[in-house]
């Protein structure tokens, strides 16, 4: 069971997620950890489903959040906007205005944003 969800483990180590544990019961895989944000832990999940499909009877997964107050964290990478920071996390690239609004304290504009900086993606 483990060699099929390879994937996930090395995502999981990938993602450092913390407090990690595998373990193989009757040929179930019991996994737990947790993620540093509920993005990471989409990502988990996400990768369990295309192994296992929608509603995978042979894992069982434990994943928690550490932190519930945002969704996730992004290190602006050169190219990017805004725009395109939304549409990866959220979608749609008219949510920009929330992530801008959740940084203000860095971001005097929601049109310059820097290489390096690190940003909030809130919940909505």
């Amino acid at each position: 069971m483990k060699a099929k969800y390879q994937s996930v483990l090395n995502l999981g180590e990938q993602l450092e997620i913390q407090n990690g544990d595998v373990k193989e019961e009757n040929g179930v895989l019991h996994v737990s950890g947790t993620a540093k944000n509920q993005y990471e832990k989409n990502l988990l999940w996400d990768e369990i489903k295309k192994v296992g499909g929608e509603n995978p009877s042979d894992i069982v997964a434990d994943i928690k959040v550490a932190d519930t107050s945002v969704y996730a964290n992004h290190t602006v990478k050169s190219g990017e906007t805004l725009g395109k920071i939304a549409k990866h996390y959220y979608g749609d690239a008219m949510k920009y205005k929330q992530i801008f609004e959740a940084n203000t304290n860095i971001l005097k504009s929601a049109d310059l944003i820097h290489p390096g900086q690190e940003l909030v993606i809130p919940n909505l």
